[in-house]
């Protein structure tokens, strides 16, 4: 179950995306050690007292890392005072023999892998909370928000990694963009879409629903802050990077 928020009604959560867990540019950019950006969101989701952390795709630069890295990124995530939620995007698709299959990741109790560990959706009861998103599987085209998950639960969260559209083009079927649009934003009934796949943090849509990027930790400086409150709304901000 979820710790308690700093407040006995709201919830908080910290959204962050594109993190590329690497031993190559981002271990050079980062005292040759990969998994810093990942550690300092975890420290920023800390510091507001987050319930949960949502990683939504490309947390991993892509699926042939060693498995040291993998082992010590898995162990940030599990070693959190949070819960994680993470969605696999399109440079580390939940393939066989992604890091989200390695051994260490079924040690983090508190990681949950869409599309791996949860099929769909996992649910916080003690929140009234579902979080849904469909995984990458594969290095092909998806459709990211098909099929929205009805929603069971007070608060519902979407997660996908894709490019936004107001409309979506799918004329071609030889430009894999992983789209989403204005309508399937909508169709979500979310109270929050958590987005990745661009590094830049900006608010998109009809604003029918939420619905945000993040950005890159290394390019954003932020992570994106939302609260649910007693009252029902939703509060949305940018906090630094700690």
């Amino acid at each position: 179950m979820a710790k308690a928020s700093n407040s006995s009604n709201d919830i908080v959560l910290v959204h962050s995306s594109d993190i590329h867990v690497d031993d190559g540019y981002t271990a050079r950019a980062n005292d040759g050690d990969g998994t810093n950006p990942l550690l300092d969101v975890l420290r920023t989701a800390e510091a507001v007292n987050a319930d949960i952390v949502l990683l939504v795709g490309d947390i991993f630069e892509h699926n042939r890392l060693a498995s040291d890295i993998v082992t010590k990124a898995a162990n940030h995530m599990g070693n959190a005072p949070m819960h994680v939620v993470a969605l696999p995007g399109n440079h580390d698709p939940a393939i066989p023999d992604s890091p989200w299959y390695h051994k260490a990741m079924g040690k983090a109790d508190r990681l949950h892998i869409l599309g791996v560990t949860h099929k769909r959706s996992v649910q916080f009861p003690d929140l009234d909370l579902e979080i849904w998103g469909r995984a990458h599987r594969d290095y092909d085209d998806m459709t990211p928000l098909a099929k929205p998950v009805r929603r069971k639960t007070r608060w519902q969260i979407a997660l996908a990694h894709g490019h936004y559209e107001p409309v979506a083009d799918r004329r071609t079927s030889l430009r894999a963009s992983w789209l989403l649009d204005d309508a399937e934003l909508a169709a979500t009934g979310a109270d929050y879409v958590a987005l990745g796949h661009w590094n830049r943090p900006i608010k998109v849509g009809k604003g029918t629903v939420p619905a945000y990027y993040s950005g890159s930790p290394d390019l954003a400086k932020t992570v994106n802050v939302i609260r649910l409150t007693a009252s029902g709304e939703v509060r949305v901000k940018r906090e630094k990077i700690r």
